[in-house]
């Protein structure tokens, strides 16, 4: 987006006009299970993060000053969960739009005791904007987004040069960006922005895709693919300046 285009959207935000912007989700709203729906009302007002909250203290959030780990779209929030339970010392938020998906993290959440998750349900590019100190997250998560694979459809993927830019200035120097995809052509694409983008490292020493760190849960869903021999691609990539 150049100048003059960023300007009369601004501008036209500014009037109250409707603006409407490329989306990388579709919101399917599905059905909450009972459960789903009883974790949200009993675990939402201590873990439950609103939008209209707006810039967050961290330290406050939590309670403590521990590194901040922040996932985009966790879907069922299984892994999340089990990321968190595995390091007390870090404290995650993780971010989805789809009400069973946050339903579904509270209850395991709740289940296992955790105190060191918080989750918004909201698009994560405007938690990100509008929430989200700058240099106040240790790590960035983005695991199996939507791959839109359809050609046409490939300016719906979120990792583009513009979000990994903006992205950039809420990790701390030194903070790790991780995706995976089980779509090679995903893969490839996110290696082709992450080139491109300024002030990032890649932490592969083949200066492309890394091993599936231990920390990233291997998930079912990651199993089954592996037993159909499917491949997953890891890119971590560090907050040089």
């Amino acid at each position: 987006m150049n100048d003059s285009s960023k300007t009369r959207l601004e501008q036209a935000q500014q009037e109250g006009k409707y603006i409407r912007r490329i989306r990388s989700f579709v919101k399917r709203e599905g059905r909450l299970t009972k459960g789903q729906a009883a974790a949200i009302e009993k675990c939402w007002p201590t873990m439950g993060l609103e939008h209209s909250q707006g810039l967050l203290n961290l330290s406050e959030v939590f309670g403590n000053d521990n590194d901040v780990v922040l996932e985009i779209g966790f879907g069922m929030g299984k892994s999340l969960v089990e990321m968190a339970k595995n390091a007390p010392h870090l404290n995650f938020i993780g971010i989805e739009v789809h009400k069973p998906g946050v339903g579904a993290c509270l209850m395991e959440a709740d289940e296992a005791g955790i105190t060191n998750l918080r989750v918004f349900e909201h698009d994560a590019v405007e938690v990100l904007a509008d929430c989200i100190k700058d240099a106040s997250l240790s790590t960035m998560q983005l695991f199996f987004p939507d791959p839109w694979h359809k050609k046409r459809h490939h300016k719906r993927r979120i990792v583009q040069l513009e979000f990994v830019e903006s992205l950039r200035s809420k990790l701390k120097i030194g903070g790790i960006f991780h995706m995976a995809t089980d779509w090679e052509n995903y893969a490839e694409h996110m290696l082709e922005v992450m080139n491109a983008a300024p002030g990032y490292d890649n932490l592969s020493e083949t200066s492309d895709y890394m091993p599936r760190p231990n920390n990233r849960p291997l998930t079912k869903f990651e199993q089954r693919g592996h037993r159909l021999g499917h491949g997953v691609w890891d890119l971590m990539f560090k907050r040089c300046n």
